[in-house]
């Protein structure tokens, strides 16, 4: 039987919550540029589920890996952070 892992979570800004029960999360990271050494930020957006529909652009929130929802959407909102 496979073992069950974590599911992995992230934290990022709200940029869009214009569809129905999903809204579209930018997370930023920082990595180091593998020839220049310069720290850069990295942006990625994830689709989440948001069930009470309840999100304003720019808020800051929690969200955590799922099954998958749709076509895009694998991530899931539990906290507002801000």
């Amino acid at each position: 039987m496979k073992e069950q892992g974590r599911k992995k979570v992230k934290e990022g800004i709200v940029v869009s919550a214009k569809m129905n029960k999903t809204a579209v999360i930018n997370v930023e990271r920082t990595i180091s540029h593998p020839r220049y050494k310069k720290v850069v930020k990295v942006g990625k957006k994830y689709y989440a589920h948001n069930e009470k529909e309840d999100l304003q652009v720019g808020e800051r929130v929690r969200i955590v890996e799922t099954r998958p929802l749709s076509k895009l959407k694998r991530w899931m909102i539990t906290d507002v952070l801000s």
